[in-house]
């Protein structure tokens, strides 16, 4: 069955342009709002915590829109895993590149949180400054966990391909990498468990994060330049933000609220566009009930 899927996906691929996919894709987020009862209920939740006052009925309308940015990226990122990449490249631009011109050749982490466009953002990073550091996040089917590795080093040199490591590998490898100078593209937003984490504010409720963001920066002194990768009418737009001054500071729990804070922001800009079907409040603080039922 899941062969068959990726035999769909790829189909899709080979017979429809970047748009097209991109409307087929508006479609199938219309029918997994339907389907996907327990993904559309966790996102329902979250939506509710984080805009609690916003009416019933503009909290239904933002779920939906976001089931339809959520397929539409589903098919897009197709083109990340086996277009060319003048195609990868048709699909994205940068934006904000002054930015983080001055900061390559040196530490550098991009602070790429978990918009619908993460993936495919990631992708079009890799290529053009290719090699990068990346975390691979284990994906619970196979063959999909496959084409997205695969697709993060698919434009890499040969001579020095990109570093792509698991969280059980631990941060020491990413360390290394990124001391040599690689850019270390970086989406710490997820709910990771209470492990290095702090119950840090989202919208105001209690949010295990970890705080790797302030910790790496640290120890390898790298300079922190936001990624946010907005999906738009054409395609998606990768912009780099202003790097962080004054970051990390003294405070690691600071840090961890600096970096909700600026997330929360750029939530509130393109709020159907962020992963709003994880779990994002599912480590709670002792003695506190789950939020999922």
């Amino acid at each position: 069955m899941r062969r068959l899927g990726i035999a769909l996906l790829w189909l899709s691929w080979r017979l429809l342009p970047a748009r097209a996919l991109g409307a087929a894709g508006a479609l199938l987020g219309r029918l997994l709002y339907f389907v996907a009862g327990e993904r559309r209920r966790i996102a329902a939740t979250n939506l509710r915590l984080c805009f609690p006052e916003s009416a019933d009925n503009a909290r239904q309308q933002l779920l939906r829109r976001h089931f339809r940015a959520l397929g539409r990226a589903s098919l897009q990122e197709t083109v990340s895993w086996w277009g060319s990449r003048a195609e990868v490249e048709a699909l994205t631009r940068f934006e904000g590149m002054e930015h983080l011109t001055p900061h390559l050749g040196k530490p550098l982490i991009l602070f790429a949180p978990h918009f619908v466009g993460v993936t495919i953002g990631g992708v079009r990073v890799s290529a053009e400054f290719a090699p990068v550091v990346t975390l691979n996040a284990r994906i619970k089917n196979p063959e999909i966990h496959r084409l997205v590795f695969q697709a993060r080093n698919r434009f890499s040199g040969e001579d020095r391909p990109s570093e792509i490591y698991q969280r059980q590998d631990g941060i020491k490898p990413v360390l290394r990498a990124i001391r040599k100078g690689l850019p270390f593209y970086y989406p710490p937003d997820l709910d990771f468990g209470r492990k290095d984490a702090l119950f840090t504010p989202l919208f105001g409720t209690p949010a295990a994060t970890i705080t790797g963001l302030s910790r790496i920066a640290r120890v390898t002194g790298a300079a922190v330049v936001p990624c946010i990768t907005r999906q738009e009418a054409g395609g998606y737009v990768v912009r780099f933000y202003p790097a962080w001054t004054d970051f990390p500071s003294d405070d690691v729990a600071a840090d961890t609220r600096r970096m909700n804070a600026f997330l929360e922001d750029r939530i509130r800009e393109m709020p159907e566009q962020y992963f709003w079907v994880h779990k994002r409040f599912k480590t709670r603080p002792e003695g506190e009930a789950g939020l999922y039922g």
